[in-house]
């Protein structure tokens, strides 16, 4: 899907979107990413849910956003309530969604000038072929 709208102030917006990868700016991504307004962060390991561990959230809290959109691809597919906890006790809020609501929802709440993160897992780009 493609989105057509305007970048306030250079902010990363997430310009189009599909099952396996975003667009932010005119760059496109393949692999799972972190966006903020200023901040990109490409290749970020976790591929899935079933792959996202705690470690994984470091950079996430290095940036003490407000929120936290977490795309888990095509599907809605929470993590574990560990994880959630974690977000919970550092008052992050974090808020999973499907891609395309996800992509949505990081652009609004960018554009509100909200300290906000999308954390998008994608499943990356075929290795070996």
């Amino acid at each position: 899907m493609k989105f057509t709208q305007h970048s306030p102030g250079g902010l990363n917006l997430i310009r189009r979107y599909g099952a396996d990868f975003v667009t932010v700016g005119e760059e496109d991504l393949r692999a799972s990413c972190i966006i903020g307004a200023n901040t990109l962060i490409r290749d970020w390991a976790p591929r899935d849910v079933a792959t996202l561990a705690l470690d994984h959230l470091a950079p996430l809290f290095e940036f003490k956003p407000e929120v936290v959109v977490l795309s888990t691809g095509a599907r809605q597919q929470f993590p574990s309530a560990a994880m959630r906890a974690e977000f919970s006790s550092r008052k992050i809020g974090i808020e999973v969604m499907e891609i395309g609501a996800a992509c949505r929802t990081y652009n609004v709440l960018v554009s509100e000038e909200r300290k906000v993160l999308a954390a998008i897992l994608l499943p990356g780009p075929l290795y070996g072929g």
